[in-house]
């Protein structure tokens, strides 16, 4: 478990598109606009910062999970920050690898400043919710419609964990 850097890129690019695959109404851009993206966009995505990091769990040298955490810079909201783009590739799924990337964003934001982390989740998504509620985090809205995949319309709850 540890930030993803420059290096990283391409099996992070790799993870994204088998998440898009995987699961296509919990991710937001679309397999297309995934795979346009050049490898300096991937780098700036993954480069850490003082508000990002994308942290991966690796199985030796492969990229299994991924999770990144984007603080606000602007002061009155600098005490917030988001988790995106959490996945874990199925050949690895209850392994506790999630758990184990929301433990270390934690730890993270908690070196950060951070006092509390929101997320969004798909309102379908029964086996995330129950983690994030698991690790304290607490529905506090639901935007329908959030997202569309073709047709198909999905919400998405908003929860958040305070660390303070």
């Amino acid at each position: 478990m540890r930030p993803l850097g420059e290096d990283d890129g391409a099996a992070f690019k790799a993870l994204r598109l088998t998440a898009i695959a995987d699961s296509p109404g919990a991710i937001w851009p679309t397999a297309e606009e995934e795979a346009a993206r050049t490898p300096d966009e991937v780098r700036a995505r993954i480069a850490q910062t003082a508000s990002q990091a994308v942290f991966g769990a690796f199985h030796g040298v492969e990229l299994v999970g991924i999770a990144g955490l984007r603080r606000e810079t602007l002061a009155q909201v600098a005490h917030k920050a988001s988790v995106w783009g959490v996945f874990v590739h199925p050949a690895w799924r209850k392994e506790g690898i999630a758990r184990q990337l929301f433990m270390r964003i934690r730890e993270y934001a908690v070196e950060m400043g951070v006092l509390q982390i929101h997320l969004s989740v798909n309102a379908e998504n029964h086996r995330a919710k129950n983690l994030y509620e698991s690790l304290g985090f607490q529905a506090f809205g639901l935007e329908p419609r959030c997202m569309r995949v073709g047709v198909t319309f999905y919400d998405e709850v908003h929860m958040c964990l305070r660390l303070d």
